[in-house]
């Protein structure tokens, strides 16, 4: 018989979830599913991941971090409630948590810087006590592009 002993370090790794109230969890996990063809199980996996980003985006003082692209539909939706949006970014940042997109036509934010900015990332969510979900943070070197479609990061300006 093989025992598993859970260090106290996995065990006080936070859950982006529990950044936001459960409704408001779940609605959000509810539009992902919907508007990008996700299980519900996939759908929560997405938010609760954007959120531990934005969580770790709030009090980060390093370069902007960057969500990878299977997390940043969550952060999308988010945007889209703004009431509960603006009141998390007032909250954990004590400012709005600007989406900026990146120039598609800047190969910075291709190939290997992709990948680097991954890796920054997923170390800063990790730094901030959060649990991360490797399976939604790819970092292998054959990542062409860290962000969405047109390309994003968190603002660190005021």
């Amino acid at each position: 018989m093989t025992t598993t002993t859970i260090t106290t370090a996995a065990r006080e790794l936070r859950e982006g979830r529990s950044l936001v109230e459960p409704d408001l969890f779940h609605r959000l996990v509810q539009r992902v599913a919907e508007e990008h063809d996700h299980d519900l199980n996939m759908a929560a996996r997405v938010v609760d991941q954007a959120l531990a980003f934005l969580g770790t985006s709030a009090t980060h003082h390093g370069r902007p971090l960057s969500p990878s692209e299977e997390v940043d539909p969550g952060w999308h939706e988010f945007i889209l409630h703004t009431v509960d949006y603006a009141a998390f970014c007032e909250q954990f940042a004590g400012r709005f948590l600007h989406h900026v997109p990146t120039d598609p036509q800047d190969p910075s934010t291709q190939g290997k810087s992709a990948h680097e900015a991954i890796q920054y990332t997923v170390d800063a969510i990790a730094e901030a006590g959060f649990y991360v979900d490797t399976d939604l943070w790819p970092t292998a070197h054959s990542v062409a592009c860290s962000q969405c479609h047109q390309g994003c990061t968190s603002s660190t300006a005021p």
